[in-house]
């Protein structure tokens, strides 16, 4: 008789108290399930120490890339799921991904393509319709790029894609949006600093109008509604605050 293949769920959590319930009950199906905290202030952790089956730890985060390479390590199994706790995995993607390591694939890693809502709202624009993750891997072969943020597997060998897409509930509120947008300009600003990038207005008026432009006109977010408004005025935002905090670091009020 063929042994089950085994699979450890992998996943890095701050202040997650609102999706942490429900994703470690849907992740049963793993036969590891570890989380790597890094110091919650809500009742994140408490929620975790209610599941014994959980793997917790707790490590001060520096960066996207090494708190999951860090998550890699911990992992017994050499297939990894790595979802994020506002990421909803249908029963037809969990069975998938069992049927897909059952077959041992020649692929290392898969991706998964992620339907998206947005304050209560289903995205089909706004440059976010096609939007794809690796999801998928094995241990051995896969580590995150050393990207501080907007972190990407890099792959020892070829990358196949699932067929079932994976749900992303990325709004938990106005004043988390801005909370993970303004971490996101943080570790961008460090990038560009340790480069020895230099802003201008360029960088301050242009490249965050054109940002918004990119998603609310070229990529259709209008047709979104306020929600597509709002996917373009944050990503604007964003490029906007990146600077600012490069200025602010170039001239050492950081």
């Amino acid at each position: 008789m063929k042994n089950k293949i085994k699979i450890t769920s992998l996943l890095i959590t701050y202040n997650e108290e609102k999706f942490i319930k429900k994703f470690i009950e849907s992740m049963s199906f793993a036969d590891e399930l570890i989380i790597i905290d890094s110091f919650s202030s809500d009742q994140t952790v408490a929620i975790i120490k209610e599941y014994p089956n959980v793997k917790l730890y707790q490590r001060v985060f520096d960066d996207f890339s090494s708190q999951k390479n860090y998550a890699i390590e911990k992992a017994s199994n050499d297939w990894i799921i790595f979802f994020d706790a506002d990421e909803e995995i249908t029963p037809l993607l969990k069975e998938e991904i069992m049927n897909t390591i059952e077959l041992a694939p020649n692929e290392v890693a898969f991706w998964v393509y992620r339907t998206t809502y947005y304050m209560g709202k289903l995205i089909k624009h706004s440059g976010l319709q096609n939007d794809k993750v690796i999801r998928l891997f094995k241990k051995e072969e896969c580590r995150y790029n050393g990207n501080l943020v907007h972190e990407e597997i890099k792959a020892n060998g070829t990358v196949g894609k699932l067929k079932n897409k994976i749900n992303h509930y990325s709004y938990k509120g106005i004043d988390d949006i801005f909370r993970k947008r303004n971490k996101y300009a943080n570790l961008q600003a460090i990038k560009l600093f340790e480069k020895g990038k230099k802003p201008n207005l360029f960088h301050f008026i242009i490249k965050p109008a054109f940002r918004f432009f990119s998603h609310y006109i070229l990529k259709k977010g209008f047709l979104d509604g306020f929600q597509g408004f709002m996917i373009a005025y944050v990503y604007g935002y964003t490029v906007f605050m990146r600077y600012v905090k490069l200025w602010l670091l170039r001239n050492n009020l950081n």
